[in-house]
């Protein structure tokens, strides 16, 4: 058998190469890595009897038992699940936890069937090492720029158009507020920092000496951007995109009403009372008074809406939250860092300006 091991990790990363992780399901929903398929050696129920096993009788009976129970049958069909992707994707490559017992044993297997695979050096861990030693080195390689601005100002869209961006708030799967919540689940804290290192890793390959990203602070949702990065970004110079209210109202009305809608098709309760609980989360901040009133104002909009069809009452509620919730707050944060703003503009004078900067 071919004893095939790699620690090329750059290339996985710039190649996008696909991966096997022949880790338990629990482990891998804890973590992985893009372009990774959980295609496990043992499942949960068997790891952990092969865990009370090791600790009882040592290693030497663990490893039996796991031969024992994944054996026959069950065997044929990893392996075959194996060899499936690998057809699919002959430049795969595997990896377990450590790059021990594990992907070792798949990698033999395999080999057995005609499929010869490279396994990671190290597994998973020495991985998850390189990308977070990459994320911390990165600070060295590149000179960071804060797109700020109102909220619906469209700094999303305007992220979306420039080459060297990262968009943090799209690999955090949020939408950066308290509305920011998406019907899909956010990623956890480890696939956000992996996902996070492999996009930093592709746009400084490409030499690219400026990355642009949105002012986020350090928390986007669920997840943590980690704190030596959050800590450079946070001294970058600033960019502040101002937009009319009226365009303002109709960006945040797309994103929060339509699109959102789309996505509750069959179920607008649902998308209603996810709008009042991020309502009832700001409402120590709104004031008892002003929160009673916009929530009026959504209660209204979304009877006529269901009544009608119409959606224009609920661009009413959304010009309230932004001018007398958003605003008063994004206003009193930039007066703090005023000193750190180097242009103010427009969508397409922000273009041209960093077009001249680059």
């Amino acid at each position: 058998m071919k004893t095939m091991l790699s620690n090329d990790f750059r290339s996985v990363v710039l190649n996008s190469t696909p991966l096997i992780d022949v880790r338990a399901p629990v482990e891998f929903e804890k973590g992985s890595f893009p372009h990774a398929i959980n295609l496990p050696l043992i499942n949960d129920e068997e790891r952990h009897e092969i865990g009370v096993c090791y600790k009882k009788y040592g290693n030497t009976e663990a490893v039996k038992l796991g031969h024992k129970l994944v054996s026959g049958v069950v065997k044929e069909e990893r392996v075959k699940a194996w060899s499936d992707f690998i057809k699919e994707n002959s430049d795969a490559k595997l990896f377990c936890f450590r790059g021990g017992q594990r992907s070792k044993i798949s990698q033999e297997w395999l080999s057995q069937s005609g499929n010869d695979i490279t396994r990671f050096k190290g597994g998973y861990k020495a991985f998850r090492s390189y990308l977070m030693n990459e994320i911390e080195e990165s600070c060295t390689h590149f000179k960071p720029i804060i797109l700020g601005g109102r909220t619906g100002s469209g700094k999303t869209i305007l992220l979306k158009t420039l080459e060297n961006s990262i968009d943090l708030e799209g690999l955090a799967n949020h939408r950066g507020s308290s509305f920011g919540r998406k019907n899909t689940p956010q990623p956890s804290q480890i696939n956000f920092e992996n996902y996070m290192a492999y996009d930093l890793i592709k746009k400084l390959d490409k030499g690219m000496k400026h990355l642009v990203f949105e002012d986020e602070g350090n928390r986007i949702g669920s997840v943590f951007i980690p704190k030596n990065f959050a800590d450079y970004l946070s001294k970058a110079p600033l960019i502040v995109l101002e937009t009319p209210i009226s365009q303002r109202v109709e960006i945040t009305f797309d994103e929060y009403v339509i699109q959102a809608q789309k996505m509750y098709a069959n179920n607008l309760e649902l998308w209603r009372d996810e709008i009042l609980g991020a309502m009832h989360r700001i409402k120590k901040r709104l004031g008892s008074q002003r929160h009673k009133q916009v929530c009026d104002t959504f209660e209204n909009a979304f009877d006529v809406q269901i009544q009608s069809g119409s959606l224009e009452g609920h661009k009413e509620w959304i010009e309230s939250l932004l001018r007398e919730y958003y605003d008063p707050m994004y206003d009193y944060q930039i007066q703090k860092r005023v000193e750190q703003v180097e242009f103010r503009g427009s969508s397409e004078e922000i273009v041209e300006y960093l077009s001249r900067k680059f």
